[in-house]
C-alpha cells in the first residue's frame, strides 16, 4: 500500500476542491433547524455545488448513492441517505459530509452540527471527536509512520470514555474519491506507511458514546450503531507539507489554523 504524492498543479486544484468543499458546510449550517426535511437540506447543497460553485457531487451515483450529500443523525455513524420523512429534531446532532469534485479533482469533509440545545452528552461526543481529529492533524509531517495517527486517535477516544468505529477510515484522494492508503483511527502497527510531503489524504474519525459495533440498514449505506448509543465524526482533507500539513478543508470557525508547524 502507498500513496500517490501529488504534483505541484495537482495540490493546487486539490486546494481549489477542499475549500468549495469547506464552503458547502459553511453555507448550510444556517438552514440546520427543527422541521426542516434532511432531502431539503441535501437540495440546497446541491443547487449550491452545481449552480454557484459549477462542480460537481461526488456522493451522487457513487457505486449507486442516490443523494448529493451524507446526513447521519444521532445514532447513524455514516453514509445517512437524505429524505424528505426525516426531519430534523430539536436535541439532534447531525453529520454532514461533503464530498465534490471540480477540475476532476476531490474534496471531502464532514463536521457535526446540533439542532437547537444539545444534551450534555452529545455535546461532549462531538467535542471529542474533533479534538482527536485536531490531535491528529497536529502529529502529521514528514517522516512519521501512518499508525501514529490512528494510535493517537484511539488513546484519546478511549480515555475520554468512548469507542472508535473500526470499519471506516479515512483514504488517500485526488484525482479518485478513494485512493491508497487506508487512513485507520485505531493504532495498527501494520499500517506503517512512512509519510511524505505532497501526499494528501482525510482523517475521520468516528467515535460512538457506547461500544465500537455498527450495523448496515437494509438500504445497503446507512450504517447505525449497534447499541443504538449517539455517534459523532469530524473529517478534513490534508495535504503533507515540509513543516507540517495544511488543511484543504478548513473552515472559518475552527480552533485549529489552516497551515501547522508540526517540525520541530
Amino acid at each position: 500500500m502507498s500513496c500517490i504524492i501529488k504534483t505541484a498543479s495537482e495540490i493546487k486544484k486539490m486546494r481549489k476542491s477542499g475549500k468549495l468543499a469547506a464552503e458547502v458546510l459553511e453555507m448550510i449550517e444556517k438552514y440546520l433547524q427543527p422541521k426542516i426535511s434532511t432531502e431539503d437540506i441535501n437540495q440546497i447543497c446541491h443547487n449550491y455545488i452545481v449552480h454557484k460553485k459549477k462542480a460537481v457531487s461526488a456522493c451522487l451515483g457513487y457505486h449507486g448513492f442516490p443523494k448529493s450529500i451524507c446526513i447521519s443523525i444521532n445514532d447513524v455513524v455514516c453514509h445517512g441517505i437524505p429524505n424528505e420523512k426525516e426531519v430534523f429534531k430539536e436535541g439532534d446532532i447531525v453529520n454532514i459530509d461533503i464530498s465534490i469534485i471540480k477540475d476532476h479533482y476531490h474534496g471531502d469533509t464532514s463536521k457535526m452540527f446540533f439542532i437547537g440545545k444539545p444534551s450534555i452528552l452529545s455535546k461532549r461526543l462531538c467535542k471529542v471527536a474533533q479534538k482527536s481529529l485536531y490531535l491528529a492533524l497536529k502529529l502529521v509531517q514528514p517522516g512519521i509512520p501512518l499508525y501514529k495517527i490512528g494510535e493517537i486517535i484511539q488513546n484519546y477516544v478511549e480515555n475520554n470514555n468512548f469507542s472508535v468505529v473500526k470499519e471506516y477510515c479515512g483514504h488517500g484522494i485526488g484525482r479518485n474519491f478513494h485512493e491508497e492508503p487506508h487512513v485507520l483511527h485505531y493504532k495498527n502497527k501494520e499500517n506503517d506507511i512512512i509519510l511524505e510531503e505532497g501526499m494528501i489524504f482525510t482523517i475521520e474519525p468516528m467515535i460512538n458514546a457506547g461500544n465500537p459495533r455498527v450495523r448496515c440498514m437494509k438500504d445497503g449505506w446507512t450504517i447505525k450503531t449497534k447499541d443504538r448509543s449517539l455517534s459523532a465524526q469530524y473529517e478534513h482533507t490534508i495535504l503533507v507539507t515540509n513543516y507540517g500539513c495544511d488543511i484543504l478543508t478548513w473552515q472559518k470557525d475552527e480552533d485549529i489554523p489552516p497551515k501547522l508547524i508540526n517540525k520541530n
